[in-house]
């Protein structure tokens, strides 16, 4: 039996999936392994869906999904096999993640609620806040093995075994938060989600979004189908209001630092909101 499928999804992003998949199959040594590449360019199903067609293709005990944008620099991927391995009640697992210039990139955080989309969109730029309460975007993860609400889909480690009681990803979600919503019916099953950086690998990051636009527009939706189906009906009106004043906090802030271009991003967030 196979060890491990990889599954990654290419978003006209040819030569950056071509030297992702080219590294993995440098370094990957001591277990055996598929790639499996999902073409979104022509029809593009968006992470949930474009990773549910590979899930169902999949044939190793675990399956990785792994950004077209990311590259190996050894054998991590024996080592969180070898990780799942030895933590049979880790469903769901992420490596630590760099940036191109070598320093950390964060990954993963805790599930939104509505004071942690509060502190998130209102507070947490402000001096002195980092640390204060359990957050939905952290700005760094911890040094050592630590268990995690959610793992971004960066480089996201499911047992495929799982899958079985879990289920796919929901492809209501287009991208963004549909990892959060997978965690979250892990955990809710006994499942414990790790960030294990027993290795790591360069993420060069945004390569397959259109836009700071989209990234924006593209998670706050996420939030709002999060809500809609994870919680009490009562905290979403809450929630939207929320929303609204980070988002138009944001178009005064951004529109004094960084132009007009981000205040109007913000801008179709408060309307989206």
């Amino acid at each position: 039996m196979l060890d491990l499928s990889i599954i990654t999804i290419n978003y006209k992003t040819n030569e950056l999936t071509r030297a992702c998949i080219d590294s993995v199959k440098k370094y990957t040594k001591d277990i055996k392994f598929e790639t499996i590449i999902i073409d979104n360019s022509e029809d593009n199903r968006g992470f949930a869906g474009g990773n549910n067609v590979g899930i169902k293709k999949a044939k190793g005990r675990y399956i990785l999904l792994l950004n077209s944008d990311t590259y190996l620099h050894d054998d991590v991927l024996s080592k969180m096999v070898s990780y799942m391995d030895k933590n049979p009640e880790v469903g769901i697992s992420s490596c630590s993640l760099k940036n191109v210039d070598g320093t950390p990139q964060v990954t993963g955080g805790h599930f939104p609620t509505l004071v942690k989309v509060l502190f998130w969109m209102v507070l947490q730029d402000f001096p002195g806040m980092e640390g204060l309460i359990g957050q939905f975007h952290p700005k760094k993860n911890g040094d050592g093995i630590t268990d995690m609400d959610w793992v971004g889909g960066t480089f996201f480690m499911i047992r495929h075994d799982m899958v079985r009681n879990v289920g796919l990803f929901d492809d209501s979600y287009f991208m963004y938060t549909e990892e959060v919503d997978f965690c979250f019916r892990a955990k809710k099953l006994g499942w414990r989600v790790s960030y294990a950086p027993v290795g790591s690998i360069t993420h060069i990051g945004g390569a397959s979004s259109k836009s700071s636009e989209f990234v924006v527009l593209s998670e706050i939706k996420g939030i709002k189908i999060f809500f809609k189906k994870h919680f009490s009906k009562w905290q979403y009106p809450i929630l939207r209001l929320i929303l609204k004043i980070g988002a138009l906090g944001r178009i005064i802030l951004f529109g004094i630092l960084k132009g007009g271009e981000y205040a109007k991003i913000y801008a179709k967030a408060f309307w989206q909101a």
